[in-house]
């Protein structure tokens, strides 16, 4: 008879894989029906792959795994295999799925703008699904990810955001069109704005809190500040039947950073105690942000009769 958390392991691999490979397959449809077709390179390894393949016609999906084995090598160095394992899975299916469909489906010829609005879609559930299970498909995200470990002072917003404008500028130069420049920018538009909504819901100030009460609390706590970037609270607490002192781990992150966390603190101790709940609403830095200086409607109209 099979235990069951050996059964809970085979059923979380088989989940890991069937939403890896959908998730594989939708992205691949949007590279090979709408952007690489109208010449629409949207951001990152991808869209490097796609103006490469526009000069010399190699096929996407291996430029793609090629361009990852340099930032692979990056990111094991700099924050060791573990949680780059998910990621290297993540982007062979992508890879192979790209290059495999681009066989047996017909491209679309036609408007730019339907082709960039209907490939953000499908690129944004295709990377959804893949970041349900922890997962990325390396270039821009892992790239941002590691630069920030070297410039600490800037958001990963901001560093996702150069990696892909960067690769959008040259795209202008390589298909000699200012045009399919903006309709990367519309395409990424599209795809960031579905991710959000698909993995944090219509608020993207949602996400899940977790306790974490480990005997190794101090190295999870250091790979979750250093590995995600996330901040981590460290509360004081005394078991009500042992008597026995201790410390709980509290950490806010986002919904599909959650298999991320799990994956550090099993690492280190395959019986830490886990507690992971909803949060309805998250402010603050790597959240929603909110200003001091906002006003609402009703405080600007009350402001204003009383001028």
């Amino acid at each position: 008879m099979i235990p069951a958390t050996h059964k809970e392991k085979a059923a979380e691999i088989i989940k890991d894989l069937l939403f890896l490979v959908a998730g594989s397959l939708i992205y691949a449809v949007s590279v090979n029906v709408f952007t690489a077709p109208n010449r629409i390179a949207p951001g990152g390894v991808t869209g490097m792959s796609i103006m490469i393949n526009y000069i010399f016609h190699w096929p996407i999906g291996v430029l793609s795994l090629l361009l990852n084995i340099p930032i692979f090598i990056w990111a094991i160095v700099e924050i060791g295999y573990k949680l780059v394992g998910k990621t290297m899975v993540a982007t062979v299916f992508v890879s192979v799925a790209i290059d495999l469909t681009a066989m047996i489906i017909p491209k679309y010829h036609g408007d730019h703008m339907l082709a960039a609005i209907f490939g953000g879609i499908l690129e944004g559930i295709g990377l959804s699904l893949v970041f349900m299970r922890g997962g990325t498909t390396g270039g821009t995200d892992m790239i941002a990810r590691l630069l920030g470990r070297h410039f600490r002072n800037v958001s990963m917003g901001k560093l996702m955001l150069s990696v892909d404008m960067t690769v959008v500028i040259t795209s202008a130069v390589v298909y000699h069109s200012l045009e399919s420049a903006l309709y990367a920018v519309i395409a990424i538009f599209v795809s960031t704005k579905l991710i959000d909504t698909v993995l944090y819901g219509t608020d993207i100030g949602t996400g899940k809190l977790l306790f974490i009460m480990s005997e190794q609390n101090d190295a999870i706590a250091q790979d979750i500040l250093t590995d995600m970037d996330r901040g981590v609270t460290v509360l004081k607490s005394r078991g009500a039947y042992s008597g026995r002192e201790g410390e709980v781990l509290l950490c806010a992150v986002r919904r599909y950073e959650v298999f991320k966390v799990k994956d550090i603190v099993l690492s280190y101790d395959k019986n830490a105690f886990m507690i992971i709940g909803d949060a309805g609403e998250i402010s603050g830095e790597g959240f929603r942000q909110v200003k001091p200086d906002d006003k609402t409607l009703k405080e600007l109209f009350a402001k204003a009769k009383n001028k």
